[in-house]
């Protein structure tokens, strides 16, 4: 069971403050969650791609190689990268550049992205949508199995025998899809056997169990081996050293992003009241303790089948030493309880089959 962070770099109002802190500042400051979360033991850590003024990070790689030189152990990955607004050489020989700064820890998280600043930004047209993330996901594809490549689509002009550089020290680089849950997405990435994350973010996780079963049952219908298989979980989260400090700690940013959101999609007010419910050991917020969030976690992986868990916190802006207690927490009393009880459950198991 692999445990890390997710997280999209906001720079939003402070909620108690209403300071507004530079790119700048935040982009320097997830430099240190990431050697932080290296250090307390976590296995990943993911950033997302953005193209907003409330977002920091738009170039996921390029943060993630800033981290890289200072980190050992951990595992640096977008989360997503908008592959369908991106070019698949690009992308391949960015993250292959990380994978060599970081000795072998890079990966590839692709998704088609639930914001669409970036079509606009870098001249797709959006009636393309599905075609480019499936045309843009074979080239990937390609360019990971080959390191000559031959390919036409039909939004990109063709490639003729041509070497893409640098090769990663990983051979294959990984690459997951992303998904927050779309049937075609998760059989997607069944059929061509690459790993799965879904953003488990509303709702009860069990809802997405059977997504995770049509992925295995979409893999063993293309041949692939369901044991090696990953599927990953990006969840809401926040850790204290007290449930309720969790929760009135963690409420007031997430409200605020939420409902920055809602009112541009149409939601309706997140309350409280939403907030308490989601939080609930069948909802999709992993608020509390380190007791607390580790039993959810254990509840995730029975009852889902998740085998890598990432927290995205903050959810909008949180003071920086706040994100960096929980993150300390995750890594050094949360993980350990997980690790241990999943291990234990799985040999059950395997003794009972």
């Amino acid at each position: 069971m692999e445990i890390g962070i997710t997280s999209f770099v906001e720079t939003t109002p402070d909620v108690h403050t209403g300071k507004l802190i530079s790119h700048a500042q935040r982009l320097r400051e997830v430099v240190e969650e990431i050697v932080l979360a290296d250090q307390v033991g976590l296995d990943v850590f993911g950033i997302g791609e953005h193209h907003r003024k409330d977002y920091a990070a738009s170039s996921p790689a390029v943060v993630l190689s800033a981290a890289a030189p200072l980190t050992k152990r951990i595992r640096l990955t977008s989360a997503v990268t908008v592959l369908s607004s991106a070019d698949p050489v690009r992308v391949f020989q960015d993250f292959a550049t990380l994978d060599g700064l970081s000795n072998g820890r890079a990966e590839i998280m692709a998704g088609r992205g639930s914001f669409i600043e970036s079509f606009p930004l870098f001249g797709y047209n959006l009636n393309d949508y599905e075609e480019l993330f499936e045309e843009h996901l074979e080239l990937l594809l390609t360019i990971q199995k080959s390191e000559r490549v031959t390919w036409r689509g039909g939004h990109r002009p063709a490639i003729n025998d041509l070497g893409v550089y640098p090769r990663p020290v990983q051979n294959p680089l990984p690459i997951w899809i992303g998904s927050g849950g779309n049937q075609d997405s998760v059989v997607r990435a069944g059929l061509l056997g690459l790993p799965l994350t879904l953003a488990i973010i509303g709702g009860s996780p069990r809802q997405f169990a059977p997504l995770v079963e049509l992925y295995k049952k979409a893999a063993v219908h293309a041949g692939h081996d369901v044991s090696r298989l990953k599927v990953g979980s990006h969840s809401l989260g926040f850790v204290a050293e007290d449930t309720e400090l969790a929760a009135n700690t963690f409420f007031p940013s997430t409200q605020a992003g939420m409902n920055k959101i809602g009112r541009e999609r149409g939601w309706s007010h997140y309350s409280r009241a939403s907030f308490d419910s989601a939080r609930g050991l069948e909802g999709a917020m992993y608020v509390g303790d380190p007791s607390y969030v580790a039993e959810k976690i254990i509840h995730l992986r029975k009852h889902v089948g998740i085998t890598r868990f990432m927290m995205y916190v903050p959810i909008s802006t949180m003071p920086h030493d706040q994100v960096m207690r929980a993150i300390e927490l995750l890594g050094t009393e949360v993980a350990p309880r997980v690790r241990e009880e999943i291990a234990k459950w799985e040999a059950e198991t395997q003794q009972e089959a």
